[in-house]
Protein backbone atom coordinates (compact mmCIF):
# COMPACT_ATOMS: atom_id res chain seq x y z
CA UNK A 1 0.00 0.00 0.00
CA UNK A 2 1.13 3.54 -0.82
CA UNK A 3 0.17 7.02 0.20
CA UNK A 4 -0.01 9.12 -3.48
CA UNK A 5 -0.19 12.68 -3.32
CA UNK A 6 -1.38 13.83 -6.46
CA UNK A 7 -0.84 18.26 -7.01
CA UNK A 8 -3.77 19.21 -9.77
CA UNK A 9 -2.61 22.71 -11.21
CA UNK A 10 -4.71 25.38 -12.87
CA UNK A 11 -3.90 24.18 -16.30
CA UNK A 12 -4.72 20.71 -15.50
CA UNK A 13 -8.56 21.40 -13.86
CA UNK A 14 -9.53 24.38 -15.77
CA UNK A 15 -10.53 25.40 -19.35
CA UNK A 16 -7.64 27.92 -19.43
CA UNK A 17 -8.35 29.51 -16.30
CA UNK A 18 -11.54 30.61 -17.21
CA UNK A 19 -13.84 27.69 -14.85
CA UNK A 20 -13.38 23.69 -13.88
CA UNK A 21 -13.28 21.35 -16.28
CA UNK A 22 -15.25 18.64 -15.23
CA UNK A 23 -15.22 16.03 -17.56
CA UNK A 24 -10.98 15.76 -17.00
CA UNK A 25 -11.94 15.67 -13.04
CA UNK A 26 -14.27 13.14 -13.58
CA UNK A 27 -11.54 10.88 -15.49
CA UNK A 28 -8.86 11.70 -12.76
CA UNK A 29 -11.29 10.43 -9.96
CA UNK A 30 -12.00 7.59 -11.60
CA UNK A 31 -8.23 6.78 -11.73
CA UNK A 32 -8.23 7.55 -7.62
CA UNK A 33 -10.67 5.54 -7.01
CA UNK A 34 -9.48 2.76 -8.68
CA UNK A 35 -5.90 3.02 -6.71
CA UNK A 36 -7.92 3.40 -3.44
CA UNK A 37 -9.57 -0.20 -4.49
CA UNK A 38 -5.82 -1.72 -5.08
CA UNK A 39 -5.67 -0.85 -1.30
CA UNK A 40 -3.32 2.72 -1.70
CA UNK A 41 -4.45 6.07 0.19
CA UNK A 42 -4.82 9.20 -2.34
CA UNK A 43 -3.96 13.15 -1.04
CA UNK A 44 -5.45 15.57 -3.46
CA UNK A 45 -3.79 18.70 -3.75
CA UNK A 46 -6.18 21.10 -5.92
CA UNK A 47 -5.82 24.45 -7.51
CA UNK A 48 -8.72 26.01 -9.27
CA UNK A 49 -10.49 28.07 -6.28
CA UNK A 50 -10.02 30.89 -7.94
CA UNK A 51 -10.98 29.94 -11.69
CA UNK A 52 -14.08 28.42 -9.77
CA UNK A 53 -15.05 32.26 -8.74
CA UNK A 54 -14.41 33.10 -12.11
CA UNK A 55 -17.22 30.65 -13.89
CA UNK A 56 -19.43 31.67 -11.07
CA UNK A 57 -19.32 35.23 -11.40
CA UNK A 58 -19.02 34.92 -15.18
CA UNK A 59 -15.85 36.91 -15.19
CA UNK A 60 -12.76 36.11 -17.31
CA UNK A 61 -9.20 36.32 -16.01
CA UNK A 62 -7.59 39.12 -15.80
CA UNK A 63 -5.78 41.91 -13.77
CA UNK A 64 -7.07 41.47 -10.41
CA UNK A 65 -6.06 42.65 -7.08
CA UNK A 66 -4.76 40.74 -4.32
CA UNK A 67 -8.27 41.95 -2.43
CA UNK A 68 -10.33 40.49 -5.58
CA UNK A 69 -8.67 37.34 -6.04
CA UNK A 70 -9.04 36.42 -2.53
CA UNK A 71 -13.26 37.03 -2.97
CA UNK A 72 -12.57 34.89 -5.94
CA UNK A 73 -11.07 32.15 -3.62
CA UNK A 74 -13.53 32.65 -1.07
CA UNK A 75 -16.20 32.35 -3.29
CA UNK A 76 -14.29 29.64 -5.50
CA UNK A 77 -13.64 26.98 -2.81
CA UNK A 78 -16.90 26.16 -1.90
CA UNK A 79 -17.70 25.35 -5.64
CA UNK A 80 -14.30 23.43 -6.45
CA UNK A 81 -15.19 21.23 -2.83
CA UNK A 82 -18.60 20.84 -4.07
CA UNK A 83 -17.15 19.56 -7.15
CA UNK A 84 -14.65 17.43 -5.75
CA UNK A 85 -17.09 15.55 -3.38
CA UNK A 86 -19.79 15.18 -5.98
CA UNK A 87 -17.34 13.02 -8.30
CA UNK A 88 -16.12 10.88 -5.47
CA UNK A 89 -19.74 10.34 -4.48
CA UNK A 90 -19.74 8.51 -7.19
CA UNK A 91 -17.67 5.84 -5.96
CA UNK A 92 -18.93 5.97 -2.61
CA UNK A 93 -16.22 7.89 -1.41
CA UNK A 94 -15.79 10.51 1.04
CA UNK A 95 -13.93 13.50 0.74
CA UNK A 96 -12.23 15.79 3.41
CA UNK A 97 -11.33 19.35 2.68
CA UNK A 98 -8.17 21.10 4.47
CA UNK A 99 -7.31 24.65 3.44
CA UNK A 100 -3.26 25.32 4.65
CA UNK A 101 -0.97 28.56 5.05
CA UNK A 102 2.75 29.07 5.59
CA UNK A 103 1.56 29.59 9.29
CA UNK A 104 -0.07 26.43 9.68
CA UNK A 105 3.05 24.58 8.69
CA UNK A 106 5.14 26.88 10.36
CA UNK A 107 4.70 26.86 13.86
CA UNK A 108 5.00 23.12 15.26
CA UNK A 109 1.91 22.81 17.36
CA UNK A 110 -0.31 23.70 14.04
CA UNK A 111 1.93 21.80 11.81
CA UNK A 112 1.48 18.23 14.35
CA UNK A 113 -2.52 19.21 14.36
CA UNK A 114 -2.16 19.13 10.79
CA UNK A 115 -0.55 16.18 10.45
CA UNK A 116 -3.04 14.48 12.99
CA UNK A 117 -6.04 15.88 11.04
CA UNK A 118 -4.95 14.65 7.49
CA UNK A 119 -3.92 10.87 8.72
CA UNK A 120 -7.19 10.98 10.55
CA UNK A 121 -9.04 11.55 7.32
CA UNK A 122 -6.69 8.85 5.50
CA UNK A 123 -7.70 6.27 8.32
CA UNK A 124 -10.92 6.52 7.94
CA UNK A 125 -10.42 5.81 4.04
CA UNK A 126 -11.49 8.99 3.01
CA UNK A 127 -9.73 11.66 0.19
CA UNK A 128 -8.66 14.43 1.56
CA UNK A 129 -8.81 17.48 -0.69
CA UNK A 130 -5.98 20.35 0.34
CA UNK A 131 -5.59 23.91 -1.17
CA UNK A 132 -3.88 27.20 0.16
CA UNK A 133 -6.61 29.16 2.15
CA UNK A 134 -6.08 31.75 -0.63
CA UNK A 135 -8.72 33.45 1.04
CA UNK A 136 -6.98 34.66 4.26
CA UNK A 137 -3.27 33.99 2.69
CA UNK A 138 -1.07 37.25 2.51
CA UNK A 139 2.22 37.19 1.30
CA UNK A 140 4.13 37.24 4.68
CA UNK A 141 1.90 33.76 5.32
CA UNK A 142 1.48 31.92 1.76
CA UNK A 143 3.75 29.20 0.54
CA UNK A 144 3.22 30.58 -2.90
CA UNK A 145 2.14 28.06 -5.18
CA UNK A 146 0.75 24.69 -4.71
CA UNK A 147 4.23 22.77 -5.95
CA UNK A 148 5.64 23.45 -2.81
CA UNK A 149 2.59 23.05 -0.68
CA UNK A 150 2.41 19.44 -2.22
CA UNK A 151 5.54 18.69 -1.49
CA UNK A 152 4.80 20.24 2.55
CA UNK A 153 1.63 17.85 2.57
CA UNK A 154 3.73 14.86 1.19
CA UNK A 155 6.41 15.27 3.91
CA UNK A 156 3.29 15.68 6.77
CA UNK A 157 1.56 12.44 5.42
CA UNK A 158 5.29 10.37 5.03
CA UNK A 159 3.60 9.86 1.41
CA UNK A 160 5.24 7.34 -0.96
CA UNK A 161 5.14 9.37 -4.23
CA UNK A 162 4.10 13.15 -4.72
CA UNK A 163 2.40 13.42 -8.76
CA UNK A 164 3.24 16.73 -9.51
CA UNK A 165 0.37 17.11 -12.91
CA UNK A 166 0.99 20.19 -15.18
CA UNK A 167 0.69 21.28 -18.79
CA UNK A 168 3.83 19.98 -19.61
CA UNK A 169 5.21 16.28 -20.27
CA UNK A 170 7.91 16.57 -17.62
CA UNK A 171 11.57 17.73 -17.91
CA UNK A 172 13.24 18.40 -21.43
CA UNK A 173 17.14 18.49 -22.43
CA UNK A 174 15.91 21.81 -23.50
CA UNK A 175 12.65 23.94 -23.98
CA UNK A 176 10.48 21.59 -26.69
CA UNK A 177 9.20 25.22 -27.41
CA UNK A 178 12.51 26.25 -29.46
CA UNK A 179 13.88 22.54 -29.77
CA UNK A 180 12.00 20.63 -31.43
CA UNK A 181 14.59 17.69 -31.30
CA UNK A 182 14.71 18.33 -27.17
CA UNK A 183 14.48 14.82 -25.31
CA UNK A 184 12.23 14.27 -21.89
CA UNK A 185 14.46 13.42 -18.86
CA UNK A 186 12.89 10.17 -17.68
CA UNK A 187 14.81 10.39 -14.23
CA UNK A 188 16.57 12.66 -12.16
CA UNK A 189 19.26 11.65 -9.57
CA UNK A 190 20.49 14.40 -8.33
CA UNK A 191 19.04 18.19 -9.11
CA UNK A 192 22.44 20.08 -9.36
CA UNK A 193 22.55 23.77 -11.56
CA UNK A 194 22.55 21.75 -14.64
CA UNK A 195 19.45 20.17 -14.11
CA UNK A 196 17.98 23.97 -12.95
CA UNK A 197 19.01 25.50 -15.51
CA UNK A 198 17.14 23.27 -17.97
CA UNK A 199 13.94 24.17 -15.94
CA UNK A 200 13.47 28.10 -17.75
CA UNK A 201 10.91 30.00 -17.14
CA UNK A 202 6.99 29.00 -16.22
CA UNK A 203 5.07 27.21 -19.25
CA UNK A 204 1.58 28.13 -18.43
CA UNK A 205 -0.12 31.62 -18.69
CA UNK A 206 -2.45 30.45 -15.82
CA UNK A 207 -0.93 28.62 -13.29
CA UNK A 208 1.51 30.16 -10.95
CA UNK A 209 4.25 27.55 -10.94
CA UNK A 210 6.54 26.50 -13.85
CA UNK A 211 8.97 24.43 -14.14
CA UNK A 212 11.49 25.76 -12.02
CA UNK A 213 9.26 25.96 -9.26
CA UNK A 214 8.42 21.85 -9.97
CA UNK A 215 11.99 20.70 -9.01
CA UNK A 216 11.89 23.11 -6.23
CA UNK A 217 9.03 21.72 -5.00
CA UNK A 218 10.73 17.65 -5.87
CA UNK A 219 13.77 18.82 -4.41
CA UNK A 220 11.85 19.61 -0.97
CA UNK A 221 10.01 16.20 -1.34
CA UNK A 222 12.46 13.89 -2.34
CA UNK A 223 14.88 15.14 0.81
CA UNK A 224 11.49 13.97 2.58
CA UNK A 225 12.26 10.08 1.40
CA UNK A 226 9.18 10.90 -1.38
CA UNK A 227 9.48 9.63 -5.40
CA UNK A 228 8.09 12.75 -7.32
CA UNK A 229 7.25 12.26 -10.85
CA UNK A 230 6.58 15.37 -12.83
CA UNK A 231 4.32 15.13 -15.73
CA UNK A 232 1.27 16.57 -18.22
CA UNK A 233 -2.32 15.93 -16.66
CA UNK A 234 -4.06 15.12 -19.64
CA UNK A 235 -3.83 12.10 -21.28
CA UNK A 236 -5.71 9.40 -20.71
CA UNK A 237 -4.79 7.14 -17.50
CA UNK A 238 -2.47 9.52 -16.36
CA UNK A 239 -2.11 8.95 -12.69
CA UNK A 240 -1.70 5.24 -13.57
CA UNK A 241 0.67 5.47 -15.69
CA UNK A 242 2.91 7.93 -13.58
CA UNK A 243 2.79 5.41 -11.11
CA UNK A 244 3.71 2.78 -13.61
CA UNK A 245 6.97 4.87 -14.78
CA UNK A 246 5.31 4.90 -18.36
CA UNK A 247 5.29 9.10 -18.78
CA UNK A 248 6.82 11.93 -17.31
CA UNK A 249 10.18 12.66 -15.18
CA UNK A 250 10.55 10.87 -11.93
CA UNK A 251 12.77 12.52 -9.53
CA UNK A 252 14.13 9.99 -7.20
CA UNK A 253 13.71 10.43 -3.37
CA UNK A 254 17.04 10.40 -0.92
CA UNK A 255 16.78 9.03 2.95
CA UNK A 256 14.53 10.80 4.87
CA UNK A 257 15.24 11.64 8.41
CA UNK A 258 13.86 9.82 11.16
CA UNK A 259 13.05 12.22 13.39
CA UNK A 260 10.09 14.04 13.46
CA UNK A 261 11.26 17.51 13.62
CA UNK A 262 13.86 17.37 11.35
CA UNK A 263 10.64 16.27 9.10
CA UNK A 264 8.82 19.18 10.46
CA UNK A 265 12.52 21.43 9.42
CA UNK A 266 11.89 20.47 5.96
CA UNK A 267 8.78 20.50 5.46
CA UNK A 268 7.28 23.62 7.72
CA UNK A 269 9.12 27.08 8.50
CA UNK A 270 10.53 28.91 6.09
CA UNK A 271 14.15 30.85 6.16
CA UNK A 272 14.66 34.01 7.76
CA UNK A 273 18.23 34.88 6.94
CA UNK A 274 21.27 33.24 5.12
CA UNK A 275 24.81 32.05 6.81
CA UNK A 276 27.59 31.75 4.92
CA UNK A 277 30.43 28.98 6.37
CA UNK A 278 34.16 28.30 5.20
CA UNK A 279 35.58 25.27 2.93
CA UNK A 280 35.98 23.00 6.20
CA UNK A 281 32.27 23.85 8.02
CA UNK A 282 30.83 23.24 4.39
CA UNK A 283 32.85 20.05 3.92
CA UNK A 284 32.06 19.35 7.16
CA UNK A 285 28.06 19.30 6.28
CA UNK A 286 28.01 17.91 3.38
CA UNK A 287 29.84 14.96 4.87
CA UNK A 288 26.66 14.95 7.44
CA UNK A 289 25.94 14.43 10.81
CA UNK A 290 28.07 17.65 11.88
CA UNK A 291 26.56 20.51 13.70
CA UNK A 292 27.29 23.99 12.45
CA UNK A 293 30.41 25.71 14.69
CA UNK A 294 30.56 29.06 15.03
CA UNK A 295 34.24 29.66 14.12
CA UNK A 296 33.16 28.39 10.48
CA UNK A 297 31.11 31.20 9.75
CA UNK A 298 32.67 33.78 7.32
CA UNK A 299 29.34 35.90 6.72
CA UNK A 300 25.57 36.97 7.57
CA UNK A 301 23.29 37.90 5.43
CA UNK A 302 20.49 39.29 6.90
CA UNK A 303 18.95 39.19 10.74
CA UNK A 304 17.48 36.70 12.58
CA UNK A 305 16.75 35.83 16.17
CA UNK A 306 17.67 33.03 18.74
CA UNK A 307 15.17 30.36 17.22
CA UNK A 308 14.87 31.33 13.62
CA UNK A 309 15.31 28.84 10.70
CA UNK A 310 18.61 30.08 8.83
CA UNK A 311 19.76 28.64 5.47
CA UNK A 312 23.60 27.65 6.07
CA UNK A 313 25.50 27.73 2.53
CA UNK A 314 28.98 27.89 1.16
CA UNK A 315 30.97 30.37 -0.14
CA UNK A 316 29.90 30.23 -3.50
CA UNK A 317 26.32 30.52 -2.85
CA UNK A 318 25.22 26.60 -2.44
CA UNK A 319 22.60 26.16 -0.41
CA UNK A 320 23.48 23.32 2.24
CA UNK A 321 20.99 23.10 4.81
CA UNK A 322 18.69 24.64 6.80
CA UNK A 323 18.28 24.64 11.02
CA UNK A 324 17.41 26.48 14.14
CA UNK A 325 19.47 29.16 15.29
CA UNK A 326 21.35 28.98 18.87
CA UNK A 327 22.00 32.49 18.35
CA UNK A 328 20.61 35.59 17.16
CA UNK A 329 22.54 37.80 14.22
CA UNK A 330 23.67 40.06 16.36
CA UNK A 331 25.69 38.14 18.85
CA UNK A 332 27.04 36.21 16.00
CA UNK A 333 28.67 39.47 14.02
CA UNK A 334 29.95 40.59 17.85
CA UNK A 335 31.84 37.18 18.04
CA UNK A 336 32.77 37.25 14.18
CA UNK A 337 33.99 40.87 15.35
CA UNK A 338 36.11 39.81 18.31
CA UNK A 339 37.56 35.85 17.51
CA UNK A 340 40.28 36.25 19.52
CA UNK A 341 37.99 36.34 22.47
CA UNK A 342 35.91 33.39 24.36
CA UNK A 343 31.69 33.50 23.62
CA UNK A 344 31.74 34.37 27.42
CA UNK A 345 34.35 37.15 26.91
CA UNK A 346 32.36 38.77 24.19
CA UNK A 347 28.69 38.00 24.93
CA UNK A 348 28.80 37.59 28.70
CA UNK A 349 26.92 34.13 28.16
CA UNK A 350 27.42 31.09 26.17
CA UNK A 351 24.65 28.92 24.42
CA UNK A 352 27.95 26.66 23.29
CA UNK A 353 30.52 26.58 20.57
CA UNK A 354 27.47 25.67 17.63
CA UNK A 355 25.21 28.30 16.14
CA UNK A 356 23.45 25.12 14.57
CA UNK A 357 22.77 21.59 16.16
CA UNK A 358 22.98 18.51 14.15
CA UNK A 359 19.49 17.33 15.93
CA UNK A 360 18.56 21.33 14.46
CA UNK A 361 19.81 20.62 10.81
CA UNK A 362 18.46 19.24 7.67
CA UNK A 363 20.92 18.87 4.98
CA UNK A 364 20.07 19.49 1.48
CA UNK A 365 22.92 18.11 -0.11
CA UNK A 366 22.57 14.41 -1.70
CA UNK A 367 24.34 12.73 0.61
CA UNK A 368 21.79 12.30 3.62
Amino acid sequence: MQTIVVKLGTSVLTNHGRGLDKAHMVDLVRQCAQLKQQGHRIIIVTSGAIAAGRELLGRQPGTETLAQKQMLAAIGQSQLLHTWQSLFALYSIAVGQMLLTQADLENRERYLNARDALLAILQEGAVPIINENDAVATTQIKVGDNDNLSAKVAILARADTLLLLTDQPGLFTADPRSHPDAELIAEIRHIDDQVKALAGGSGSTVGTGGMATKLEAASIARHGGVDVVISAGHGQNVIINCLQQQTGTRVLSLKAPRRSRKLWLLAGPMSKAKVVLDGGAAAAIAKGGASVLLVGITQLRGPFSRGDVITLCDEQGLNLGKGVARYDSVAVAQLLAHKEQTIVETLGYSNGAMLVHRDDFINFTDSV
